[in-house]
């Protein structure tokens, strides 16, 4: 892992937008509103939550106690109540909401990069998801960040403090964290302006035609299944720039690339490269998993990291972070079957 911090002069920002500002929007609640298929007739309503938030059976079982979750426009008041083809399924939660009062834990494992007054820099294992939510009310790296960073706790939104950008759960590698609320602010701010550059590396099924190009295409969220990503015309603005670093032939064409975040949209990568035929290796989700290749988990891993400090004039900070040791296992493994 190489860590670097260089002082350069400051002058204009290399990706400058003087219409971008501070304003920082809170997540919302969501609502699913889901028709039962005739594959679901006669699932018991835990069940069919279960499966449309991703949540653990005991958080819908508090769910329906409270009252959140209706069937036909009435409150569902029995776990076990059967559906039927054709239901209408309401649910009003908040899918990130962490349970009251986030409390520091210390035992959580945190490798951290670079720290100073106001950023954290940390290299996020696999398996470590960021903030509680639903289905994950403990061991988060949030919790792991305020047994050391008690400060933290007033930074941003109170219920992923310091959380400036994610990184999907079985996503490894280099992320950002804010330590002050100045920080905060201008870190997002320089998200939303294209001015931190984020590079992943990851190995694809197939070699793309080219050995490099921008996907443009919008990203929303399905509304079959409202846990999963689609490129949607209704969806948001995502760009993914990639480039092919290395090819293989063998047990069947594939390709590891690097990919550079225009936009931070859920997923993005993910959905990208599944979109244009080359889903990550692994990806359960997205198409990702044959049976040529075996993967502990998906091959997508946070590279990169270059942005001008964001409270400290004239440095720019840059980090690196090499494939952790299952994921090179993995393209060793296609380099030489």
């Amino acid at each position: 892992m190489v860590a670097g911090i260089q002082h350069r002069r400051r002058g204009r920002r290399l990706w400058s937008n003087p219409a971008r500002h501070h304003h920082v929007p809170r997540i919302p609640t969501m609502s699913a509103h889901e028709i039962v298929p005739a594959a679901l007739d006669g699932e018991r309503i835990d069940r069919l939550v279960a499966m449309i938030t991703s949540a653990s059976r005991t958080q819908v079982v508090d769910w329906i106690s409270a009252g959140l979750v209706q069937r036909n426009g009435a409150v569902v008041s029995t776990r076990s109540q059967r559906v039927h083809e054709g239901d209408l399924i309401d649910i009003d939660i908040d899918l990130d909401a962490p349970p009251a009062g986030l409390i520091p834990e210390p035992d959580v494992e945190i490798t951290i990069v670079h720290v100073d007054d106001d950023v954290i820099v940390i290299d996020k294992q696999a398996g470590l998801v960021v903030h509680p939510g639903a289905g994950n009310a403990t061991g988060t790296l949030v919790q792991g960040l305020l047994a050391r960073f008690p400060e933290i706790v007033d930074v941003g939104d109170p219920e992923r403090p310091g959380i400036v950008h994610r990184l999907d759960k079985d996503t490894s590698g280099l992320m950002l964290v804010a330590r002050t609320q100045a920080a905060y602010e201008e870190l997002v701010a320089m998200l939303a302006a294209h001015e931190v550059e984020r590079c992943y590396l990851t190995l694809v099924w197939g070699i793309p035609e080219s050995v490099g190009g921008l996907v443009d295409a919008p990203i929303g969220r399905s509304h079959r299944e409202p846990t999963r990503m689609v490129v949607s015309a209704q969806g948001k603005e995502a760009r993914t720039r990639y480039e092919v670093i290395e090819t293989f032939e063998a047990p069947v064409p594939m390709a590891l690339l690097e990919c550079r975040l225009e936009t931070g949209r859920t997923h993005q990568i993910r959905v990208h490269m599944a979109a244009i035929g080359h889903a990550v290796v692994g990806d359960e989700r997205y198409r990702g998993v044959r049976p040529a290749v075996s993967s502990p988990r998906m091959v997508l891993h946070s590279a990169q990291l270059r942005l001008d400090h964001p409270t400290q004039e004239g440095v720019q900070l840059a980090f690196e972070s090499p494939l952790p040791e299952d994921l090179a296992a993995v393209v060793e493994s296609v380099r030489n079957p």
